[in-house]
């Protein structure tokens, strides 16, 4: 069984949780799950960032390149490709495709939900990808 599949296999793992957030929500769209897998304290948060996010790149996708965790928590690095279909900080949309950001988030998973996130992003790539820096 691979890696992919024993997260899968763990219901209440809080990798499991973590893997659910990134391929139901921010790939497939389905921001109805957020209440599922955030704590409510988190859940209005989750849905302001990731909202706006998905409405300026609508196909993004985010690859799990690694989960670790240890007791309460995840560390999740990713790469994230998508393209500007909608306004995103202010600007209007490019039309461009950024592809492969890295980014690393730590979230912390009490009883089967997220209480807390916190991650780094690989804005300036982002950015320069898009056209809006040199």
């Amino acid at each position: 069984m691979s890696l992919q599949a024993q997260d899968h296999a763990i219901p209440g793992d809080p990798k499991v949780v973590v893997r659910r957030l990134i391929d139901e929500v921010m790939n497939d769209g389905r921001l109805e799950v957020i209440d599922e897998l955030c704590a409510p304290q988190m859940a209005a948060g989750a849905r302001g960032w990731i909202t706006p996010f998905r409405e300026s790149f609508p196909d993004v996708q985010m690859e799990i390149v690694e989960l670790i965790a240890e007791a309460e928590t995840v560390v999740g690095r990713f790469r994230c490709s998508a393209t500007n279909l909608g306004p995103w900080r202010g600007r209007p949309p490019t039309g461009r495709r950024f592809e492969r950001v890295d980014e690393v988030y730590f979230y912390r998973v009490r009883d089967g939900r997220i209480t807390e996130a916190w991650g780094i992003e690989d804005t300036p790539s982002r950015e320069r990808q898009l056209g809006l820096s040199p």
